[in-house]
């Protein structure tokens, strides 16, 4: 009889534990705003995202032997994606001192570059199928961002001038036809993109939460 007194004593201190931690939870939290939750959309579609991406570079690099990832990885590392034109922040810390409309626009033209070349990609259909319909629906909600956060910067261009044709043609001439260079290069290159466009909308997303802590 002790141990089923005992059992339900700690039973009801833990139901009084979980309750008054959902009542604090109820009067700390902040109401979620509009922006707010299509940021959380936006974070969540880029990161997935850049885990396909993952899938599809790590997979093409499993089919090379190990004297082509070595090559390969040598070459990229000297070499530079179409992206790079586009000025970014340099590092954590520039990121950091971004103003959210910045890094908005700055995703906004890094996922707009891969519309076109991300039906290149190389790896399995039903992983390529998936990528252009969620750029085009990442870049959407990116715009959505974009005009809701105007008001913070009066000088900054319109987002109309963000609706320019896709800058250059690096990409658009390779393929899985193409050498293994090129197809090694892409998949790295959209991999780094999707990478930098999580990192920029979680920073901007973080920047709405005055508690939070938006260190990278």
């Amino acid at each position: 009889s002790n141990k089923i007194l005992f059992l339900f004593s700690e039973t009801v201190c833990l139901s009084v534990v979980l309750l008054l931690s959902v009542v604090c939870l109820g009067v700390s939290s902040q109401p979620i705003t509009d922006s707010q939750r299509l940021f959380s959309i936006a974070v969540n579609r880029v990161t997935h995202l850049h885990l396909l991406a993952q899938r599809l570079f790590s997979d093409f690099e499993s089919s090379l032997q190990t004297e082509e990832q070595r090559q390969l990885n040598k070459v990229f590392l000297q070499d530079f994606c179409n992206s790079d034109y586009i000025i970014s922040p340099i590092d954590k810390h520039e990121t950091q001192r971004s103003s959210v409309l910045k890094l908005l626009s700055i995703s906004y033209r890094l996922v707009e570059s891969w519309e076109f070349p991300s039906r290149s990609l190389s790896g399995g259909s039903s992983l390529r199928n998936q990528i252009s319909p969620r750029l085009s629906e990442l870049k959407t909600g990116i715009l959505l961002l974009i005009r809701a956060n105007q008001d913070e910067a009066e000088n900054y261009p319109d987002s109309d001038a963000l609706q320019h044709a896709p800058y250059g043609n690096y990409y658009q001439s390779l393929g899985g036809n193409e050498s293994l260079r090129q197809t090694y290069e892409l998949l790295a290159c959209f991999k780094k993109d999707m990478h930098k466009v999580e990192t920029y909308l979680t920073v901007a997303k973080c920047r709405l939460s005055p508690e939070a802590n938006c260190t990278l």
